[in-house]
């Protein structure tokens, strides 16, 4: 396979933007890429995208987002994995270059929410669950999250006054970030006194919801050095899945997705988890967090909640995590947020992430996964 490159980024603030539609914000993402890439012009798109239809009945999504960035004529398909999406499709972009099917392709990752009632979209969200087994039955995504933040609690005996800690540091972050939703400061008090839920988990614990697209153009090796003076390299990528109903797996705190995307993604990249400097993680709630942690064996299973009560994945320790202030703060227009945390850690490689900046990373690693970690992409990424 040939090597691929990250050669421009580009992102919209994530916020409830009523005003713009799908086309709006890709095309404002795009004319950034485009520009970071020094005029790079895709061949293909692939878009990452959860809710088109199920909220908007708008499919053939592709078709919208191609004119939106002014490249009408050009192939591609939209990817599907829950909030999983972004990454799927960043790896089925790499997979285009890498083969040497094309040279130049732009990932798409694009989410419209807010302009729907908040049970509409939380009803759209549940769809990443089993229907069958578990919609059917009036299980909702944050319920589903809540069981597993029960039992890790439960098991691993961490109070809810530590799991409080991950969210205040998270809008510690964002606060820097120009790009994020929530930029505000919270306190320990502020988690624990917010609304509560799906039992134990608080608002505070909880993404936002918000609209945003992001933008990622990649190029084979003969080509990156024409579009950046920094191209930075994908040296390795995984998937991994896990039984789409809780009550079949074999240990709801051990992600089976999570273990085999991330041991994919370190043997194809020749490291191991002590390698990575700085990583985005998925934290649509306080619990996934831990369980990115300890699957991506930055921490044993069952301790993450110690070493961050320990000060431990700060900006100045390694691996830094989510120092865009992660889906929790940052946001999470759901089918988007894998592509924008390749953005963030493309940019944090070439050390012009606008927001907190990692102490000069070398290896940086990116982790979506969608549904209660039923689907997960690891990106690694070298500068």
């Amino acid at each position: 396979m040939r090597k691929v490159y990250v050669v421009g980024v580009g992102m919209t603030k994530i916020d409830r933007h009523y005003d713009k539609g799908f086309a709006e914000l890709v095309h404002e993402a795009f004319v950034k890429a485009y520009e970071d890439s020094r005029g790079a012009e895709p061949e293909a798109v692939v878009v990452g995208n959860m809710l088109s239809s199920s909220l908007y009945q708008q499919d053939s999504l592709t078709a919208l987002v191609a004119d939106a960035m002014g490249l009408r004529g050009r192939g591609g398909f939209k990817v599907e994995a829950a909030c999983g999406s972004g990454g799927y499709a960043f790896v089925a972009g790499y997979s285009l270059v890498a083969s040497g099917l094309y040279d130049v392709i732009a990932v798409v990752g694009v989410e419209k929410m807010s302009d729907y009632p908040t049970a509409r979209v939380t009803s759209a969200l549940a769809q990443a669950a089993d229907a069958e087994h578990e919609v059917i039955y009036g299980a909702s995504f944050p319920g589903l999250n809540a069981l597993a933040m029960r039992l890790y609690m439960k098991i691993y005996r961490a109070s809810r006054e530590d799991l409080a800690l991950w969210p205040v540091r998270m809008h510690e972050y964002a606060y820097y970030n120009p790009y994020a939703q929530l930029r505000n400061r919270i306190t320990v008090e502020d988690v624990l006194k917010s609304t509560t839920i799906a039992d134990p988990i608080k608002l505070m614990d909880s993404a936002p919801v918000g609209d945003g697209a992001a933008v990622v153009i990649l190029a084979s090796e003969d080509m990156a050095k024409k579009f950046n003076d920094t191209p930075i390299q994908i040296a390795g990528v995984g998937l991994g899945s896990d039984a789409l109903d809780l009550s079949s797996r074999d240990d709801l705190l051990k992600p089976l997705s999570i273990v085999k995307a991330s041991e994919k993604a370190y043997r194809m990249a020749k490291v191991e988890s002590k390698d990575i400097d700085v990583a985005e993680i998925h934290d649509a709630f306080t619990i996934t967090a831990l369980l990115c942690i300890e699957g991506l064996r930055f921490a044993e299973w069952g301790t993450s909640w110690k070493m961050i009560k320990e000060g431990r994945f700060t900006k100045d320790d390694k691996p830094a995590l989510n120092l865009s202030g992660g889906l929790k703060a940052r946001g999470h227009p759901v089918g988007a947020t894998g592509v924008y945390q390749v953005a963030e850690i493309a940019m944090q490689l070439r050390g012009d992430f606008p927001g907190v900046k990692a102490s000069s990373p070398s290896i940086g690693l990116a982790l979506n996964t969608g549904g209660v970690a039923t689907l997960t992409s690891v990106v690694i990424l070298k500068r």
